[in-house]
Order: C-alpha cells, then sequence, then structure tokens
C-alpha cells in the first residue's frame, strides 16, 4: 500500500543545486503463516485490517530523478498517532519525541513527568524518525530506509 504521506524531505544544499528527489513509501503488515510442512513463515502484506499489537514494517524508498548528484539530504518521517516506533532496520536514525522540534538519539532524550521529573525517553514517545543522509546520491540512483512500529 503506497503511503506518500508518511515520507517528508529536507534538502540541505545551494538552492539552485538541489537535485530533484522522489521519494515514496509503503506500509506493510508483518504476519507469521503455518506452512504446510509445521514450519512457521514471516511474511509481509499489505494492510487490510490491522490491530492492537500487529508489527508494521515502513519502507521510505528515495530516488535523484535530477540532472545532477543530490547530497547532504534528510529524509524525515513522522510516527503515526496509532503506531508505537519500534526502531529502525539500520540504526543511524534520530528521532524526535515533541513532534520535530528536537533531536537526537533515544537513549540521549528524556520525557518530563507530570511531577517535574525526567523519565527517559521510550520507542512509544518517539513522533518522528530522521536519517541524515550524508552522502552523494548519483543522477538515477535510488535507496531505502525501513523503520518498524507496533499499532497502539
Amino acid at each position: 500500500m503506497k503511503k506518500t504521506i508518511f515520507a517528508l524531505l529536507s534538502l540541505v544544499a545551494a538552492p539552485s543545486v538541489a537535485a530533484p528527489l522522489e521519494l515514496a513509501s509503503d506500509v506493510f503488515v508483518e504476519r507469521e503463516h503455518k506452512r504446510p510442512d509445521g514450519s512457521v513463515a514471516t511474511i509481509l502484506e499489505e494492510p487490510k485490517l490491522v490491530l492492537p499489537g500487529d508489527q508494521l514494517v515502513f519502507v521510505v524508498r528515495y530516488k535523484n530523478v535530477g540532472a545532477q548528484p543530490a547530497s547532504k539530504f534528510t529524509v524525515t518521517n513522522p510516527i503515526p498517532r496509532a503506531v508505537a516506533f519500534s526502531g529502525t532496520a539500520d540504526g543511524t536514525e534520530i528521532v524526535s519525541i515533541d513532534g520535530g522540534k528536537n533531536w537526537g538519539l533515544l537513549t540521549q532524550l528524556k520525557v518530563s513527568k507530570a511531577d517535574g521529573t525526567f523519565r527517559p525517553a521510550l520507542p512509544g514517545d518517539v513522533t518522528h524518525v530522521k536519517w541524515n543522509l550524508n552522502q552523494t546520491l548519483a543522477v538515477g540512483s535510488a535507496g531505502k530506509l525501513v523503520f518498524r512500529g507496533v499499532v497502539r
């Protein structure tokens, strides 16, 4: 199921040399199916109906569709409110727990409690995930980023 609303892109380059990047996003639900021989296979399916506890896999694909190489770009994805973030495929992301205002490694972020104290941020606190891709993407080249979540 294509979901372009999940992916946002920002280029960090001089406006005159910024190459157009195309983004596409797919969401899958991870299901286990019993095979005829009794073994269990984990497969990704289009999510027709999701229930609390279902494991989701988000795949964000990017491609340089411009006439020049693209460099130093970021890909930012909001986490749907009904989903608790549970990690990425590569661990190179930074996250926000406040709607994208502040960023850092999850292990470094703190959540303010009602009594004025703080607790460590948890994956379920994440509101956005971002990758700073400090690389050059040649014309026509593409890549993908993967993150996971659990339906609340």
